[in-house]
């Protein structure tokens, strides 16, 4: 306290001898003018950021999700240590609510974009209805309301979705749909910008570099997709959001980081994101307004669940060379080397494997049936008999050229729904 007063005892010292030295007599008054030097004109980089966030920024969602699970006591906490006849006395009187957030954009008339995993808690299993008691909601920047949507389609190989608003007058005028750029034109450098709503602040933007391009890494749907990376600051609740360049246009969703930690222990970004590239994008769309789940892992599902043959396989072109010539068997087919009791394959005919043969010091199912053509197409890999099961019904009859030994037969099955094995 001593020197603040000291500093002020100065100060007003100071300030009583300027005021004494401007009217002695016979000094001049001295007329003082202050002026300050006005803001910078924004460099041509800094003013291009600005004018796309102006124009895009509007065609940015939140999206909320809100998932009420099974009911829950107030007293849950203190049920354990009550003995038993007592914890009837405490009954549930509420929901456990799961809350989470993420980003979306624009794309069509009353069409939104985000990431599959952004909404799939709200989802009935393996489905795009939303499940009891969960709601999603979006919210348009400088717009205090929020709307409910719904999920129309989504492919969990790209880990993206389509919403739309029950209500689609509630979209904005400013909301135009985003341009989708062609991102194999991407280059190692270039600018790019991100928006979104990370840790729910929304509406943020941040701006960085193409680091990478076809960086593979394995998407909600477990197959492996080609990544853009980027250092623009991406952070939880950006994921769905998009990533434009300097031209406005999207490149990328953002979809995942390799996250560093927080002072508060939650992840953080440490400058490496990445982002589904807009050219996988542009061809799930349309599949997704179709509506429902889409992509290999939808049709894995389709599989699984709808009639099938009845047949566990494996690629004759996956034995090596030398068994495929020791064995005396083609280059391509399925062979089979599991026939499921009672199922279609087994009433038709077909047969697994009779015998195993030793070569190389490794054993090989032998002796069975090796699958050739399937209502007249080629079979090289299991994902081709897949897609020809994909939407079959129960009844219908499937032709299959069955090679045995050298000789060709042709096989008719008669497809059956039977519980899942992981067989076709």
């Amino acid at each position: 306290m001593r020197n603040r007063r000291l500093i002020t005892i100065l100060g007003i010292g100071v300030l009583l001898a300027a005021g004494a030295a401007l009217w002695l007599p016979g000094r001049p008054v001295v007329a003082q003018s202050t002026s300050y030097q006005a803001a910078s004109a924004l460099l041509q980089d800094e003013q291009n950021t600005v004018d796309i966030v102006n124009k895009w920024g509007p065609s940015v969602v939140a999206i909320n999700v809100e998932v009420r699970g099974s009911r829950v006591s107030q007293y849950q906490d203190i049920l354990p240590f009550l003995p038993p006849q007592f914890r009837d006395m405490f009954p549930p009187s509420g929901t456990q609510v799961e809350q989470s957030s993420g980003s979306g954009f624009v794309v069509g008339t009353n069409e939104i974009v985000t990431n599959y995993h952004v909404v799939k808690d709200a989802l009935v299993q393996n489905g795009v209805e939303t499940a009891d008691g969960a709601t999603i909601k979006v919210v348009f920047a400088n717009v205090d309301d929020e709307y409910d949507a719904k999920v129309v389609g989504a492919d969990p190989d790209y880990d993206v979705a389509l919403l739309q608003l029950t209500d689609g007058s509630k979209v904005p005028s400013d909301a135009q749909p985003l341009e989708l750029a062609d991102s194999t034109k991407l280059q190692v450098g270039q600018k790019v910008i991100a928006i979104g709503n990370p840790f729910g602040l929304q509406s943020s933007v941040s701006q960085g570099i193409v680091s990478g391009i076809g960086r593979e890494l394995q998407s909600i749907g477990q197959i492996e997709i080609p990544m853009v990376q980027t250092d623009a600051a991406i952070n939880p609740g950006n994921s769905g959001g998009p990533l434009l360049d300097s031209a406005g246009r999207l490149v990328g969703v953002n979809t995942m980081i390799v996250p560093g930690m927080t002072s508060a222990g939650s992840a953080g970004n440490i400058g490496i994101g990445f982002a589904v590239p807009s050219e996988l994008l542009s061809e799930a769309l349309p599949l997704m307004r179709q509506g429902g789940l889409v992509g290999v892992f939808a049709q894995n599902l389709a599989v699984a669940n709808g009639p099938r043959i009845g047949v566990q396989i494996v690629a004759a072109k996956d034995f090596p060379a030398e068994a495929r010539k020791a064995l005396n068997m083609p280059d391509t087919g399925l062979v089979i080397f599991a026939v499921e009791p009672g199922s279609p394959a087994a009433e038709a005919g077909l047969q697994g494997p009779t015998f195993e043969a030793n070569i190389g010091g490794k054993s090989f199912p032998a002796g069975g049936d090796i699958i050739m053509k399937a209502d007249g197409h080629d079979l090289t890999t299991g994902a081709d008999i897949q897609k020809l099961l994909v939407g079959a019904k129960a009844g219908d009859v499937m032709t299959l050229e069955v090679w045995n030994n050298g000789a060709t037969r042709t096989v008719k099955v008669t497809l059956a729904v039977v519980p899942p094995s992981g067989s076709n």
